[in-house]
């Protein structure tokens, strides 16, 4: 299980929020998503080891976030609005090989 901290984070308009996850070990793919209340899971962001992949619009602008080695991974909201109230998942994976099939 990948382990994400803290559990509850409670702040007001423009203030910085940030956000822990530490991945399995062994894991070098790590994912950030956001679920709002009567919204569908949106994919953030992606890393590969420390490096960026794939990334939301909205990773830039507010919100920031990092994946460096030997140290957990931050997900982080430079100036809080109302509408960023939501449930925050962080997620990790092995590397993944692209099946090819035998031609």
């Amino acid at each position: 299980n990948v382990t994400q901290r803290p559990r509850l984070l409670v702040k007001a308009n423009k203030q910085k929020a940030k956000m822990d996850c530490v991945p399995v070990k062994g894991h070098s793919y790590v994912y950030w998503y956001r679920k709002k209340l009567d919204e569908e899971l949106k994919f953030l962001v992606y890393f590969q080891n420390e490096e960026i992949i794939q990334k939301a619009e909205i990773i830039n602008e507010r919100f920031s976030a990092q994946c460096p080695q030997n140290s957990s991974c931050t997900l982080e909201i430079q100036s809080t609005e109302s509408g960023d109230a939501a449930l925050y998942f962080c997620a990790s994976s092995k590397a993944t090989v692209p099946n090819v099939s035998p031609s």
